[in-house]
């Protein structure tokens, strides 16, 4: 036999072999929707928006297995505005994930641009989603920026129905470990029809001109569903204590409560929510009521059109401090008001 086709032979199955051990995925979401906002100080505004059920995206997943029970993953996931094309998360190149990490038994450590264990546990309370339509909680409660940079986390799936996550973001400030800083975490349990979820973030703003120090923010949350099969029911409450945005923005002291539902219907589903927020200030009162209702219909297991209704009742006036937009997966919104008509397509 020729050696060099011997030698082939050999390569090939060996290339066969390490590839068996390995999958790469490439996924995505096209979603774009009609909205109709209306209440703000900047008058009514009817838009064509990319992403309002579920932000547009393209990723790339893989594992390998190494042996031994462990296995690498990576994540690299872009968002795209499908209205023009544009890349979302501000321009960056992989800004809703970018990521890799080391998994087995013991739960999995992971590397990079992240979401928050808020952000995750919220999003399996809220019959809309965290970040979603315009009845989404986000319009009023804190998620912890959805996102961290810099990110260290552990991650327990699933122990006896028990998971969890720790994060913990490093804020990269020279000469002070603590600006910038974010630590999220979460507790679950899954059990049959019950899920319940209790999740923490804080979060240290980055010193300015304007505010030379760093302002620390938290917010602890505890949530549940229990799925009835005729209907699925929600609740949570969160408390914010000096919450701050990443860019530093202080918000207000605040306690905030939702309960939902979300009902099978025909091809679909039908969802339901109310959000009441006090403020705890003391100073100015900012308190906020909104409920919600939208319709996802099934056109097939990739294919959906969806509606959506939300509004807030703000206490504070349009453009002032305190006066809370009704936003959706792509857009925080000008008004109190929004309606959503769209079509999503995952592949």
């Amino acid at each position: 036999m020729n050696i060099n086709l011997l030698i082939t032979c050999v390569l090939c199955a060996l290339g066969g072999a390490a590839y068996a051990q390995s999958s790469n995925t490439v996924y995505g979401v096209v979603d774009t929707g009609l909205v109709r906002e209306s209440g703000g100080a900047a008058g009514n505004v009817t838009k064509l928006t990319g992403g309002v059920e579920s932000g547009t995206r393209l990723g790339f997943r893989g594992v390998e297995d190494l042996g031994g029970g462990l296995r690498a993953l990576y994540t690299l996931e872009m968002g795209i505005l499908a209205d023009t094309g544009a890349s979302g998360q501000g321009g960056l190149a992989f800004g809703r994930q970018a990521w890799v990490g080391i998994g087995g038994a013991p739960g999995q450590i992971s590397l990079g641009r992240q979401y928050t264990p808020l952000f995750l546990a919220l999003n399996t309370i809220d019959p809309f989603g965290a970040v979603s339509t315009a009845g989404t909680a986000a319009n009023l409660m804190s998620i912890g920026g959805i996102r961290m940079n810099n990110t260290i986390k552990y991650s327990l799936a699933d122990l006896g129905g028990f998971n969890a996550d720790v994060s913990y973001g490093l804020g990269e400030v020279a000469g002070d470990n603590t600006a910038g800083r974010q630590i999220g975490a979460l507790l679950g349990y899954t059990s049959g029809p019950l899920n319940i979820k209790l999740a923490y973030h804080t979060a240290n703003s980055v010193p300015t001109a304007q505010s030379p120090s760093s302002v620390n923010g938290r917010t602890t949350m505890v949530g549940a569903t229990y799925d009835f099969n005729v209907v699925k029911v929600a609740a949570a409450v969160a408390v914010n204590k000096g919450a701050v945005s990443v860019s530093g923005t202080p918000q207000i002291d605040s306690r905030d409560i939702l309960v939902g539902a979300t009902v099978p219907l025909g091809a679909g589903k039908l969802m339901a929510s109310y959000i009441k927020k006090d403020d705890r200030t003391g100073i100015t009162i900012r308190d906020a009521r909104q409920w919600g209702i939208g319709y996802t219909y099934l056109l097939s297991k990739r294919t959906a059109l969806y509606t959506a209704y939300g509004r807030i009742n703000n206490t504070a006036a349009a453009g002032q401090p305190g006066f809370y937009t009704v936003g959706n997966a792509s857009d925080l919104g000008t008004g109190d008001r929004a309606f959503n008509l769209g079509i999503r397509h995952s592949f």
